[in-house]
């Protein structure tokens, strides 16, 4: 029996796909990408490393989130297993719905393929250089049997919405490196995923172009639907998202997240406030100006107020925080 196009508008089978994927498997009510005590060790040559130390992390769907943190931090790991790319040591990750531990070989391949899309830092390794543009976004559909004609006209649509409809039929060596990025953020899209991860995506380019390539991620995240996690070291970025989530030691530390408020006046203003994050167990991470500031050293004393929780140092440290003040400013740390 010869196949047949589907009728218009009609869903190709990728979206099909997608829909009975997203059916057989519930998704959490706390967010679409929800980490729950995240812990991933690696072990080579006999020296253990701890990347993630019980990360705690939920992003709803529709949000866009920067990840950010020093080298070295955890947060590469972070996106290397929500992309399904790794597997973590111990705790909780679910996106969409699966379980990112129990996950066999064949369904790992079919979460990477349709439910999330990637873009790397280096702009060479999104791209085939043999490929235009427009051949570059239509190759992932091929992978779930999507129809020719569907592929032509779903990565014409995206480059078109992303900016870049002009170099279609160009290959990346033909392309700037910003137009090379926002065709990678095509073909991150091409198979309708729920989450779209991005590794850097502004790592090799200079500002102006950076902003064109976050205006791109904002664009797809809004027009396409697409939840948007983005990983970089820049803290500038967390500018460009509504929330901002830090690592540091392998752990969430705290967020920022970005409001219009309205004044008494009226007038309307982006107001930022950060926060730390508390876990399930009740941990939370002091950041370092503040520990450093008031001498916290291993043990804290803690109140309960009416309305807040009152932190302080314990006597050994309030008493070396008045030997340096008398000694102007120098003197032994606490024990």
């Amino acid at each position: 029996m010869a196949a047949h196009e589907p009728a218009a508008g009609a869903p190709d089978l990728a979206e099909l796909t997608r829909r009975a994927a997203a059916a057989a498997v519930p998704e959490r009510e706390d967010g679409l990408v929800v980490c729950e005590n995240l812990v991933r060790i690696y072990r080579t040559e006999g020296v253990e490393v701890q990347a993630l130390q019980g990360l705690d992390l939920a992003v709803a769907e529709g949000e866009m989130v920067a990840v950010i943190g020093a080298s070295g931090s955890g947060k590469s790991t972070l996106l290397g297993i929500l992309s399904g790319q790794d597997v973590p040591t111990a705790g909780s990750a679910e996106v969409a719905g699966h379980d990112l531990l129990a996950m066999k070989r064949r369904a790992r391949l079919a979460y990477r393929r349709s439910t999330v899309g990637f873009v790397w830092q280096q702009t060479g390794r999104n791209l085939l250089p043999y490929l235009t543009a427009a051949e570059n976004v239509m190759l992932p559909m091929s992978y779930v049997g999507a129809k020719r004609a569907r592929r032509r006209t779903r990565a014409e649509e995206l480059l078109g919405l992303l900016g870049v409809g002009h170099v279609a039929d160009r290959t990346p060596d033909a392309m700037s490196g910003g137009e090379q990025q926002r065709v990678a953020i095509a073909v991150a899209n091409a198979n309708e995923p729920r989450v779209l991860l991005a590794d850097e995506p502004t790592g090799e380019l200079d500002t102006a172009t950076s902003d064109d390539i976050f205006a791109a991620l904002r664009r797809a995240n809004e027009e396409l639907g697409v939840t948007v996690v983005v990983v970089t070291h820049d803290a500038l970025v967390s500018e460009q998202v509504q929330r901002t989530v830090r690592i540091r030691d392998g752990r969430t530390s705290t967020e920022v997240l970005r409001r219009v408020a309205t004044g008494a006046d009226g007038v309307q203003a982006l107001t930022s406030e950060e926060y730390a994050v508390l876990d399930r167990n009740g941990r939370l991470q002091i950041p370092r100006e503040f520990t450093e500031r008031l001498h916290l050293r291993r043990r804290v004393r803690l109140a309960l107020e009416t309305d807040h929780v009152g932190v302080w140092p314990d006597d050994a440290a309030r008493r070396a925080k008045a030997r340096q003040a008398a000694a102007g400013g120098t003197g032994p740390e606490p024990e």
